[in-house]
């Protein structure tokens, strides 16, 4: 199909059925922030906005890559750390000369294999985050600097190609509404999130014109807008263009275009307006409570932050089983995971995320046909006669039981399915088949001895019937 630049024809793009079948992804963010990498550890941001509001979650805002807005809010934890650290005569900008310096020791091969080896299928990384730093060398920098805002390698390029020869698809963030070389207001509370989006003709332009140098040099897979877009802005000409130039590309949902100066909320400042099209949605740091019928794509660090925030420690990551935990709920509610990795400036992963990635990648390895290709099944979540909690995914006509912890003895009974004459079940990883037989509103499956897992999945074939 050949789009046109209207939103009544790039709304006819359907999501391509290797986003449906990839469930996993990884998020890079990479920049400027990744020199001082400092946040205080406050929490993930949902539990904190409930808690305590955006006033104290900007002040004390635990995105490293938010350093420099951080920075410029009066008695902030990372001004004061800036001043400790650094002093009062250095800027942000000083950071460019030591990150150029860094990234001269990054291995992009390192991270492609490694993110293959996970399991991953798709990758994201920043191109430019919010303080307006490029990480290629493009033909405009931004105007508002003296020197070129932007590195001198092509980590864009070179992390593109090796992600591609590993089969892998690669997407590309931009952040297409804040750019904090153009507007120095400090983001302090919800209004200035839509508020502080650029719209001079001026960043209309050079944004517009960055995502289509994006394209013509990269052609990603995902075009990964953040925190809106500017209100003059052509985005259907923008979707029209990707998808005639990358036919199995999609773009998510973070393009809604502000209303005018004027039109204001008392409550809620400037309104966005509805994003008009997305090829899926983007809960951050969360996950919807149902099955959803649009395609959706759950977004979070490691840890509380996407950029790396050496503060850190042990008790601010996720665990190996909550973070698997988490992806098979996800997977069930038809969403795929994009999770984030936050390197050194010199493109180091710390022990602390990798051993989780490698978690991750250690059960799919034995439970991933559970997992990738799969589909929604008629609900997504159950649990077993002794408490433990189940999710569902299907595929090829199979359903698969993931439980969410370990039975206490050989014996489960799996609450209101109903297995099919001649059905086998077996437990993924394993080729036997398991003893079972149908009780009045449960399947009792036999099970073997079980090893240490965070979560076990037994297949049933033909999928059983759902009781009511």
């Amino acid at each position: 199909m050949i789009y046109q630049p209207i939103f009544e024809s790039v709304q006819q793009h359907q999501v391509p059925e290797w986003f449906h079948d990839a469930k996993l992804g990884i998020f890079i963010h990479w920049g400027l922030f990744s020199v001082p990498a400092w946040a205080t550890p406050s929490g993930d941001i949902d539990k904190q906005v409930v808690e305590k509001g955006w006033v104290d979650w900007f002040t004390n805002n635990a995105y490293a890559e938010w350093y420099l807005n951080s920075l410029r809010i009066e008695g902030s934890p990372t001004q004061r750390h800036h001043l400790e650290t650094y002093g009062e005569n250095f800027s942000y900008d000083d950071f460019v000369p030591m990150f150029n310096q860094a990234v001269e020791q990054w291995k992009p091969d390192e991270w492609a294999e490694l993110f293959q080896k996970i399991g991953a299928r798709y990758v994201v990384l920043t191109t430019k985050h919010h303080d307006g730093f490029l990480l290629w060398p493009s033909q405009s920098t931004s105007p508002q600097k003296t020197g070129p805002y932007a590195t001198q390698r092509d980590l864009v390029g070179e992390l593109t190609d090796a992600v591609r020869q590993r089969n892998m698809h690669m997407g590309l963030y931009y952040s297409g509404g804040l750019d904090w070389s153009f507007n120095e207001k400090p983001v302090r509370e919800a209004v200035d999130v839509h508020g502080t989006i650029v719209q001079s003709p001026e960043f209309v332009a050079y944004s517009h014109a960055h995502w289509h140098e994006l394209i013509d040099r990269y052609a990603p897979s995902v075009l990964w807008n953040d925190i809106g877009y500017p209100a003059a802005a052509d985005v259907p000409e923008l979707f029209a263009y990707f998808y005639n130039t990358v036919p199995h590309g999609i773009v998510n949902d973070r393009w809604s275009q502000a209303q005018p100066a004027g039109q204001r909320d008392a409550e809620e400042g400037i309104v966005a307006l509805p994003v008009t099209h997305s090829d899926f949605t983007t809960p951050e740091y969360s996950a919807y409570d149902h099955i959803v019928e649009k395609k959706w794509e759950s977004t979070r660090g490691i840890g509380h932050s996407f950029g790396y925030n050496q503060v850190e420690g042990v008790e601010n990551y996720l665990s190996v089983e909550a973070l698997i935990h988490s992806f098979v709920d996800i997977v069930s509610k038809n969403g795929n995971l994009l999770l984030n990795v936050g390197p050194t400036a010199e493109g180091a992963i710390s022990t602390l995320q990798l051993e989780r990635l490698l978690g991750l990648g250690a059960w799919l390895n034995v439970n991933g046909e559970a997992i990738f290709g799969t589909r929604p099944w008629v609900r997504f979540d159950g649990q077993t006669r002794d408490g433990i909690p189940t999710r569902y995914t299907q595929k090829e006509g199979s359903l698969y039981v993931i439980l969410l912890g370990t039975p206490s003895s050989g014996e489960i009974l799996l609450e209101k399915l109903e297995a099919r004459t001649g059905a086998t079940v077996s437990l993924v990883g394993s080729d036997a088949s398991l003893a079972w037989q149908q009780r009045s509103d449960a399947l009792s499956v036999e099970l073997p001895g079980l090893n240490d897992s965070p979560a076990h999945v037994i297949k049933i074939t033909p999928a059983p019937t759902l009781l009511e």
